[in-house]
């Protein structure tokens, strides 16, 4: 890191954290057979009461890799897993990575529209799938590249058949431990397409490297020096295809030798009872988690005891939550931040010098500054502009997409359209976004795209869309319509028709109905306008 840089976080780092690491040298299918050479019989994870030691889990993976290249699968081909938190998840990523192989994550919700853009946007030709989405693929296959659909089951069998479709289980029994050996190059070769929006609402594919998931997830293995290998349990909730998850949950466990308790949904009361059950010691959610949690009416009647590290991420943490969570369960709870492009995270609050209601501190190795939006000097502390970052976990940049590069990544620096300002210290706290991105539940919405499907709905004329503050989600999708004159479309209709074509948690929750929009002298639709006057109305 250069000398010249001012970093006053530096000196809140905890005792034994080093501002710069010494990352392992293997890429992450690497270290998983470390840890399962070091720590055979420990539980990697637990899925449904069936146990699951590292050992095992090393040697399905080894298995899977073996069956993907006989399929064809070589370095750098593109394989899309379309799977919620399960041990197919797991053994797939990891399979796929040790052939040098590029996961595309693949959002469980998606719809056909969306999965289709995907497929056809990164080239994927395999495609690893729960039966039960599998129609959602079928149905986008004709318009892709895809020639080998793998499908598992998490109960009853689904019957489908195909001569492309194969399955999992199948696969697996039938292929030894003996993968071809790939070379890796660490600083170069992409390891996952993470799908992310932005400004255009079109969904692009962040390239995160080996390295940058690899050096990521280090970054918070080293985080708490007090971290014991092989003692913790993580109770793996967070989606496994959002980077927060994979990184956060996944691949940081497998680095601690830690058991991953796996959750396929957030649903408050089996959470509960899983925290009661198996004793996890380490919790990673979003803020809507926590009030979930918390506005159980019987949640003092289980032991809570066991957790002693939470982390919060996906939106800002509400002061007031965090009060009741920490003081109701006693464990110590962290808010941090990242982003898709950064692998995720970039920072986090120290263990010991937690200040609520910022984001924290910048990771080892990581360079942050805040700087004016028209001019791109660095502002002065206490100042709003936009937040920049430098570091090892940065992507290598957006699939195909140069344009976009040229603009998010200069001179090393990603810039993340969140507006930010930073305190004496070196803490920093997100104050606003450049960006007009929704963020529900810890999930990012872009109007644009909720927009483009409101505009297909028979009656509408011109719509827009934007966030609202919300207690529970953090924000909520509002839609602003001007229908067609004498339509009787109501308000139920247009939700429904937008759950039809997109993930339901980007339709809107409201719709308001307007005789016109409120525009700028050249014709764009002024969001902000309506978002304060939909804040207007939930204020009273």
């Amino acid at each position: 890191m250069s000398k010249n840089f001012n970093r006053p976080w530096h000196r809140f780092y905890s005792e034994g954290v080093s501002p710069s690491l010494d990352y392992p040298k293997k890429a992450l299918p690497g270290m998983l057979e470390e840890i399962s050479a070091q720590y055979g019989d420990v539980d990697a994870y637990i899925f449904y009461g069936k146990k699951t030691t590292y050992k095992e889990y090393n040697e399905q993976v080894g298995r899977f890799a073996t069956a993907l290249s006989r399929l064809g699968v070589n370095k750098g081909d593109r394989v899309a897993i379309m799977a919620p938190n399960s041990p197919y998840y797991m053994i797939s990523y990891y399979a796929v990575l040790k052939l040098g192989a590029i996961v595309v994550q693949t959002n469980p919700m998606y719809t056909e529209r969306e999965v289709s853009h995907q497929l056809k946007d990164s080239g994927a030709e395999t495609m690893i799938v729960y039966d039960a989405l599998f129609p959602t693929v079928a149905a986008a296959k004709p318009q892709s590249s895809l020639n080998n659909i793998i499908v598992f089951s998490l109960g009853e069998e689904k019957t489908i058949e195909g001569e492309d479709v194969h399955r999992f289980d199948t696969l697996i029994v039938a292929s030894p431990n003996d993968p071809p050996q790939v070379d890796i190059n660490l600083a170069e070769d992409v390891a996952v397409l993470q799908y992310t929006g932005g400004t255009t609402g079109t969904a692009k594919g962040a390239m995160l490297t080996h390295q940058n998931i690899l050096y990521n997830a280090h970054m918070i293995k080293c985080w708490d020096p007090d971290m014991q290998m092989a003692t913790d349990r993580g109770l793996a909730v967070l989606p496994l295809f959002h980077s927060y998850g994979m990184t956060c949950v996944m691949n940081a466990g497998v680095l601690l030798a830690a058991t991953g308790i796996l959750v396929p949904r957030f649903e408050p009361q089996e959470i509960l009872k899983l925290i009661q059950g198996y004793k996890p010691t380490m919790f990673h959610g979003v803020p809507t988690m926590y009030a979930a949690l918390l506005q159980q009416p019987n949640f003092k009647d289980f032991d809570t005891s066991s957790i002693r590290l939470c982390n919060s991420g996906g939106a800002a943490l509400p002061i007031e939550v965090h009060k009741n969570f920490v003081n109701a369960t006693g464990a110590s709870l962290f808010e941090g931040y990242g982003l898709s492009e950064a692998s995720p995270v970039t920072h986090a609050n120290p263990l010991d010098n937690n200040r609520v209601g910022t984001i924290g501190i910048p990771f080892p190795d990581t360079d942050c500054k805040v700087v004016d939006l028209a001019t791109g000097e660095e502002v002065p502390v206490g100042e709003r502009g936009e937040l920049i970052i430098k570091g090892p976990q940065v992507m290598k940049g957006y699939w195909n997409m140069p344009e976009e590069n040229a603009a998010s990544l200069k001179d090393g620096w990603l810039y993340t359209g969140d507006i930010a300002i930073v305190d004496e210290d070196g803490y920093f706290s997100i104050v606003d976004r450049k960006k007009e991105m929704i963020i529900a539940g810890g999930y990012n919405i872009y109007p644009r795209e909720v927009e483009e499907v409101l505009y297909e709905c028979p009656g509408v004329v011109e719509a827009a869309v934007a966030g609202v503050p919300d207690q529970y989600r953090g924000e909520t999708v509002w839609a602003f319509v001007v229908t067609k004159e004498g339509s009787n479309l109501t308000e139920q209709e247009i939700i429904k028709f937008c759950r039809d074509k997109m993930a339901s948690y980007k339709a809107p929750r409201k719709v308001q109905f307007m005789g016109e929009l409120p525009k700028t002298a050249v014709g764009k639709i002024l969001r902000r306008k309506l978002s304060e006057q939909a804040k207007a109305v939930v204020e009273g």
